[in-house]
C-alpha cells in the first residue's frame, strides 16, 4: 500500500479538497450530540470542528505529522479505545490508504456508542477523478495512488455491520488535473446534470443495534386441555347421592 497522507498539501489543491469538506459537514455538526467526538487519521485531525455540538473533540493517527500532534498514536487497524464510548467518529480518507480498510471500519464501528454517528469521507472512483488513475505519471501520485471504493460498496459494509444511512453526499467534480477555464464550466454542468460523479462522497451513517429475539413459528403447535367429562346438563347432588348409598349399605 501506498504511504498514507500526513498532511493537506500532499495532494493536488489538498487545502481545496479540506474547504470543501468542512463546508459539506458544517451543517451537520450541530445534529450529533454526546461527549466524545473521534477524528481517525491525520487528514481528520486538520478537519475543523467547531460547530459540532460534542463536548470533547480527540485525534488519533499513527503516523508524525508536522503541523499536528495527535492526542494518541494508534495503529486504525486496534484503536486503543474502550468498547461503545465514542459518540460520533470522523474518518477523511482512511480506507484508501490502509491495508484491511474493512477491518479498520470493524474497529470504528466498536468503539461507536449505539446511536453515534459515523463520519465517512472518501473518493468516489466514478467522477471525473477517477482519469488521474488512467495516468501513468499519476498512479504513484497522491491521491491516484490509493485504492477507491464505490460508496455502495462502502455503504454494504456499513449495512452488514448494522448501520443506517443517513445521507449519502457527493461534492468536488474537479479531476485535480487541469485549472482551464471551460473545465471550471464543465464542473459546474456536471453538478447539475450527474450530481452522482462528484469526486468525494460523504456517507453518514447511524449506529442502531439491534436486539437479539426468538423466531417463532408461524404455527405453534396446539395442546388439548384435558376437562371433566360432561353431565349431559344434569346437576347431580353428590352429598345426597352419598345418603342413598349409605342407606342402601345398612
Amino acid at each position: 500500500m501506498p504511504d498514507k497522507p500526513n498532511h493537506w498539501q500532499q495532494f493536488h489543491d489538498g487545502e481545496m479538497i479540506k474547504n470543501a469538506i468542512e463546508r459539506q459537514l458544517k451543517p451537520w455538526w450541530p445534529r450529533v450530540f454526546g461527549y466524545h467526538l473521534l477524528k481517525l487519521g491525520a487528514l481528520s485531525a486538520q478537519v475543523s470542528s467547531l460547530h459540532c455540538s460534542v463536548s470533547r473533540h480527540y485525534s488519533m493517527f499513527d503516523s508524525n505529522c508536522d503541523n499536528h500532534l495527535p492526542d494518541a498514536h494508534a495503529d486504525l487497524h486496534h484503536l486503543p479505545v474502550n468498547t461503545k464510548s465514542i459518540d460520533s467518529l470522523l474518518s477523511v480518507f482512511n480506507l484508501e490508504y490502509e491495508t484491511d480498510p474493512y477491518q479498520v471500519l470493524r474497529e470504528m464501528d466498536r468503539v461507536l456508542i449505539s446511536g453515534g454517528y459515523l463520519f465517512l469521507i472518501g473518493f468516489n472512483p466514478v467522477s471525473p477523478l477517477f482519469l488521474g488513475k488512467l495516468l501513468p505519471k499519476c498512479q504513484t501520485q497522491l491521491p491516484w495512488c490509493g485504492q477507491f471504493f464505490m460508496p455502495s460498496r462502502i455503504k454494504d459494509w456499513l449495512g452488514l455491520l448494522g448501520y443506517q444511512i443517513q445521507s449519502d453526499e457527493r461534492f468536488m467534480f474537479d479531476s485535480l488535473l487541469t485549472k482551464r477555464p471551460n473545465m471550471l464550466r464543465m464542473q459546474d454542468k456536471l453538478q447539475h446534470w450527474l450530481p452522482n460523479v462528484g469526486g468525494v462522497y460523504l456517507i453518514v451513517a447511524k449506529k442502531v443495534d439491534i436486539p437479539l429475539s426468538r423466531i417463532r413459528q408461524n404455527q405453534e403447535q396446539k395442546t388439548t386441555p384435558w376437562a371433566t367429562a360432561p353431565s349431559a346438563g344434569r346437576n347431580v347432588n353428590y352429598e345426597q347421592l352419598n345418603k342413598h348409598d349409605r342407606k342402601t349399605i345398612d
